[in-house]
């Protein structure tokens, strides 16, 4: 089965979030047919490790749900120019060609020359809580302890270092009611949120160097709400700001630079969901030496990841983290996403020569 056919065997699997039960099935029984590997699971998530007493240990890991289907399931082979085959279906880009590609190298891998773990796990498009990476870090932190850990999202067959972190906060302003043919009588609340949006519409992106990739920040309103009687002048408007914020900076740094921006505004302010960065580990002389193989295919240079992965997971645990997988991110939850073929050949030839001790080596 080459990687293409077994990424579109995963494809047909529909596991929306919460209906992963049946591909770790197949997963787990494909990764127990190799006795070289001890296979473990919890719920819907499937660890599969190496014990070679290598000096290292890389993990490498994929999430195994999707987004809700949109008629793009089962999968199907097109040609962009009769020349490029693409995998269509849903999950294809995001990201079971990046499984597809991990689990065939946990069947193919005969002599590694580090000691890997394999990690596919639930839950990953929802609510952070819900994480199947999360539940494995908090209930069995030793299955993932490794030296580094690739994450195969989608990232055009080149590595995107780190992610900047993520974090939404209310700013709430409040008013006296009155009725709207007096508003002198009140305090409009929703006209108290104009300069806040005048600040966000004027802050420039902000780029940090961190680990010799440049993050770029952001920071904008992505919603607003208040008022409700049409004859009324508001006392309660709240605008949701979401500011992405790069690795040189912690959860708690990131809220005092948004909460000084707005100081001297009468505005409360509440963070509501939060998610630390994760630097990208870059040095770590394993990182280098794949960007190396992945730059002898033309792949580019690594970039940073500028939004919120779960590399910022491994990060945590002190394992250095890149994404690294097949697919255009920006395909990733469309109805049309699709993934090229050649890049899941690609990926899995250049991970099998990362990974792969030579002939003279495993002898």
């Amino acid at each position: 089965m080459t990687i293409s056919e077994l990424a579109a065997r995963l494809v047909d699997i529909p596991s929306v979030s919460g209906n992963e039960r049946e591909i770790a099935d197949f997963v787990e029984a494909r990764l127990r047919a190799n006795p070289a590997l001890d296979v473990t699971r919890d719920g819907d998530a499937v660890v599969a490790r190496t014990h070679l007493g290598a000096a290292s240990r890389v993990i490498l890991a994929g999430h195994l749900d999707t987004v809700p289907i949109a008629g793009n399931v089962p999968s199907s082979f097109f040609d962009s120019d009769e020349s490029h085959p693409h995998l269509f279906g849903r999950g294809s880009v995001d990201m079971k060609s990046g499984c597809a590609v991990f689990l065939a190298l946990a069947e193919e891998l005969t002599h590694p020359r580090l000691d890997v773990t394999w990690v596919f796990y639930d839950h990953e498009e929802v609510a952070a809580e819900l994480s199947g990476l999360g539940r494995l870090a908090a209930d069995h932190p030793e299955w993932l302890t490794g030296d580094l850990a690739v994450l195969g999202e989608p990232t055009n067959a080149r590595i995107e270092g780190g992610c900047n972190g993520t974090m939404r906060l209310n700013l709430t302003a409040t008013g006296q009611a009155a009725h709207s043919a007096r508003p002198w009588m009140g305090t409009n609340a929703v006209h108290a949120l104009a300069e806040p949006l005048r600040r966000l519409a004027g802050w420039e992106p902000q780029v940090h160097r961190v680990g010799g990739l440049d993050f770029t920040e952001s920071l904008l309103a992505v919603g607003i709400s208040g008022g409700g009687a049409r004859n009324s002048v508001p006392d309660e408007a709240t605008l949701i700001v979401n500011f992405r914020f790069a690795p040189d900076r912690s959860e708690a740094a990131a809220e005092a630079y948004v909460r000084d921006l707005f100081a001297d505004l009468p505005l409360a302010i509440e963070v509501t969901d939060s998610a630390a960065a994760a630097a990208p580990g870059m040095d770590h002389p394993e990182f280098a030496r794949l960007a190396g193989l992945l730059s002898e295919r033309g792949a580019g240079d690594p970039v940073a990841k500028l939004g919120w992965t779960d590399v910022a997971r491994f990060s945590a645990l002190g394992v250095p983290s890149i994404n690294c997988g097949p697919g255009d991110p920006l395909l990733a939850h469309r109805a049309d996403e699709a993934c090229p073929v050649e890049q899941m050949d690609a990926m899995h030839e250049i991970f099998t020569q990362w990974l792969q001790a030579s002939e003279k080596m495993a002898s």
